[in-house]
């Protein structure tokens, strides 16, 4: 089969289109032709800086098509099937092997581009605001990187329970885009102070919830941007960098949390985040989800796609096609 893989980490530029052997099929897995490749934050970063599980090495967490082959112990799919697929790499090639407990079917009147960007994206935002940030109705929400894909998933789940939407954004044109998803009031994090900006527009209280995409010194800002028994969900480093010491002093007399969030452990660890992703691709088909999709790159240009996503141009999601 044809891949975008690479030999060493780096910069975009590392990527070769060649072939490759194609994927061995185990007892619990799908094998799937790849129609849509979701790029992901973590794939650009694994392929900056990540471990390498083989060489050449195929990165890649999601991507969607059509089941050609399944493992003799599967009971979730059958060959013909749609399935959106998520596994620790291997997405950016013409086949995808996953395990089914990573697959979901496709609702027949959702296009497979689309629900290729909807496990990762859908499933962290949920996890972020409910699971975590126990966010409810009435309460306010701060999102950072508003135009990604988890944060355009924040944006309009946060606003569905009812909550009030603030996010940062790059520019005011992308903050203007995310008002026709739920966003209430937006911070343009180029030109102002995100948190006085947080601060006031909640008159000085500070947020209930906080998703931080960006982490490093963001974090810091995002604990200060918090309220009175305010919650801070870390959900990844986009800013790529560390944090290296976090001042946590005003978080006990202000009952405070911070935690972290990965959506492979609560895969694997909690059965309800299954369903969850399940329900999330029936609301997309159905209309009252929606999915952003910025530019679809040819899988031969995976260098072209991950620098366009470092550029911090996208809206959306940004898709690669075999």
């Amino acid at each position: 089969m044809k891949a975008a893989v690479y030999y060493e980490t780096g910069s975009p530029d590392v990527f070769r289109y060649e072939d490759v052997a194609d994927p061995t099929v185990g007892d619990l897995d799908i094998l799937i032709t790849v129609e849509a490749v979701s790029i992901e934050g973590g794939d650009t970063l694994s392929r900056l800086g990540g471990e390498l599980s083989a060489t050449p090495h195929i990165v890649g967490y999601q991507c969607a098509g059509t089941v050609v082959e399944i493992g003799s112990n599967v009971t979730r799919f059958s060959v013909g099937d749609r399935a959106v697929t998520l596994g620790v790499d291997g997405s950016h090639a013409a086949l995808r092997a996953a395990n089914e407990s990573f697959a979901w079917r496709i609702p027949d009147g959702l296009a497979t581009p689309e629900a290729a960007c909807v496990p990762v994206a859908f499933g962290t935002a949920d996890g972020c605001l409910f699971e975590f940030g126990h966010l409810v109705a009435g309460e306010t929400v701060l999102i950072h990187a508003g135009a990604s894909g988890v944060g355009i998933a924040s944006i309009q789940l946060a606003k569905r329970a009812g909550a009030r939407v603030i996010a940062t954004a790059s520019s005011d044109a992308k903050l203007e885009r995310l008002k026709e998803l739920g966003l209430d009031e937006g911070i343009n994090y180029a030109t102002g102070d995100f948190v006085a900006e947080a601060r006031r527009l909640t008159d000085g209280r500070g947020v209930d919830v906080v998703v931080d995409s960006v982490g490093a010194t963001t974090l810091q800002g995002s604990l200060a941007a918090l309220g009175y028994r305010g919650r801070c969900v870390s959900v990844g480093d986009a800013g790529r960098a560390h944090a290296a010491k976090l001042d946590i002093t005003g978080m006990r007399p202000n009952n405070q949390t911070l935690s972290g969030y990965f959506l492979g452990a609560e895969l694997f660890m909690n059965p309800r985040t299954y369903e969850t992703i399940a329900g999330q691709l029936a609301l997309i088909d159905k209309g009252e989800l929606k999915v952003v999709i910025d530019r679809t790159f040819p899988l031969e240009d995976a260098a072209g796609a991950h620098a366009y996503i470092e550029s911090r141009q996208a809206f959306g999601r940004v898709l690669l096609t075999p």
